[in-house]
């Protein structure tokens, strides 16, 4: 027989990851390659304040949008909708947009872009599905553009917990990236060493799994190299665990998935 007591006690099942989809937008900078990372809104719900690559979680919508895309013969159907994922949620939060006008090879310009810029709010509030503004504006998303980047999943024990793939891309010269103002409250284009130098200084909020990204991308000077190492590196899914040792906790990741830290101390907990 289970006593209440044990049933106060029982350990919860961990929580179901939602499928997510993000992307690391690269340029050339004037001292080489940049990423496009936005500062979340503090009233969010996951990493309030943190500087993140733009993304979320994929939803139908994505899924029911495969007609206007156009894919690599190696994306299957679920790859497709990630990237699609990842291209709405980059067009929602920052105004980038990597699609093309049907029958045309190169992405939209930025005078495109700008007579599109209505339908941002539109989509993001759900008043246009993101498969009709595609029809209506004859628009292929250019997901064959995406390439996988890694692949993370939050640790069981946290209670809100990612199945995200990233993904990273050639941003268009010609589109200005704009944050939302308001799942997105800022943007920078940021060297990776910046970031990271920004990050070690209290300057900006990043995350542990965003830090790993932007440590991989510092490898690369351009935003045509890290692509080119991307489409030959393989992906390792990344699901992080925390170890105790005796001079504290430590957060840990495969040494197999190429990151240069696969370990972390975690901050010591104030005592109650």
């Amino acid at each position: 027989m289970v006593r209440p007591a044990q049933l106060l006690h029982a350990p919860r099942p961990p929580v179901r990851p939602r499928p997510a989809a993000t992307v690391l937008l690269l340029r050339d900078g004037p001292q080489g390659l940049e990423v496009l990372m936005t500062r979340r809104s503090m009233t969010a719900s996951f990493a309030p304040g943190a500087y993140v690559f733009p993304g979320g979680v994929i939803d139908a919508a994505d899924a029911a949008a495969h007609s206007h895309a156009q894919r690599r013969p190696t994306q299957d159907d679920t790859r497709l909708t990630q990237a699609i994922a990842a291209i709405r949620e980059a067009y929602e939060e920052c105004g980038v947009l990597l699609a093309r006008a049907a029958g045309e090879s190169r992405l939209i310009e930025g005078a495109r872009l700008a007579d599109l810029e209505p339908f941002r709010a539109q989509i993001n509030n759900g008043q246009v599905a993101f498969k009709e503004f595609l029809e209506q504006e004859n628009l292929r998303l250019a997901c064959d553009q995406l390439v996988r980047f890694a692949h993370w999943i939050t640790p069981e024990m946290m209670p809100k917990r990612f199945d995200t793939h990233f993904f990273i891309a050639d941003a268009p010269s010609d589109q200005v990236a704009l944050h939302d103002g308001h799942e997105s409250v800022d943007s920078v284009w940021i060297s990776p060493a910046d970031a990271l130098t920004g990050a070690a200084s209290g300057k900006y909020t990043v995350i542990f799994p965003t830090l790993r990204q932007v440590e991989k991308l510092g490898h690369d000077r351009s935003p045509a190299d890290a692509v080119a190492r991307a489409r030959r590196s393989p992906i390792v899914t990344v699901t992080p665990w925390t170890e105790q040792r005796s001079d504290g906790q430590y957060l840990c990741i495969p040494i197999e998935a190429g990151y240069d830290v696969s370990e972390e101390k975690m901050p010591e907990r104030p005592a109650r």
